[in-house]
Order: structure tokens, then C-alpha cells, then sequence
């Protein structure tokens, strides 16, 4: 009887980042469930309150925190959650932008 599982090919370049991100993965695996969103949720709070470059710097961190995590889910999701992955991501960044340029660091 032949085997029955897909075979998937992965680019070079995703297998070397989901293969650096394993450790980090893991050790949010072990935590509880909401902590990456509380996290996530205070980063994007402190960003937009503090305002300015360190507001601005604590959004690059939440979009690269949630830039992050999309890459590595990619694949496995369906177009809605790709779509509102999207959405959160340039949200922020955005935001990021705002900040930045408020405090005249953009040019």
C-alpha cells in the first residue's frame, strides 16, 4: 500500500525561519493561552498612549510580534483569518506610522 500523505515542499528561507522559531514557539506553548494576546494587547495600549518614538517603537514590536506569527501560521489558514491577520498587522503598523511621524521622525 502506498503512502496517502501530501508531500509539501517548503522554501528554503521558511523551513530556516520556522526552524530558528521553534524554541520561541515552544516556550509560548507552555504559557497560558492568553498571555501573547494580553501581551500584544499592552504593547498596542502603551504604544498608542505614550505616543511618540517610544510609543511608535513599542507598535514596531507588537507588528513584528503579530508579523511574526502569521508567517508561521500562513499556510494553515483559511482567507478570513489570513484577511484579519492582514488587517491587525497594517492596523498597527499604521499606527506605528502615526506615532513616528508625530514626533516629526519620518520625513
Amino acid at each position: 500500500m502506498q503512502d496517502q500523505t501530501p508531500s509539501v515542499s517548503v522554501s528554503p528561507l521558511r523551513a530556516k525561519i520556522e526552524h530558528r522559531s521553534n524554541p520561541m514557539v515552544e516556550t509560548l506553548s507552555r504559557t497560558p493561552r492568553a498571555l501573547p494576546i494580553v501581551l500584544f494587547a499592552v504593547l498596542v495600549a502603551a504604544g498608542v498612549l505614550l505616543r511618540g518614538a517610544l510609543g511608535g517603537i513599542l507598535l514596531v514590536v507588537a507588528a513584528a510580534f503579530v508579523g511574526w506569527l502569521a508567517y508561521l501560521v500562513w499556510p494553515r489558514l483559511s482567507l478570513p483569518e489570513r484577511v484579519m491577520r492582514c488587517a491587525v498587522l497594517l492596523l498597527v503598523a499604521a499606527l506605528a506610522v502615526v506615532c513616528f511621524a508625530a514626533e516629526g521622525l519620518l520625513i
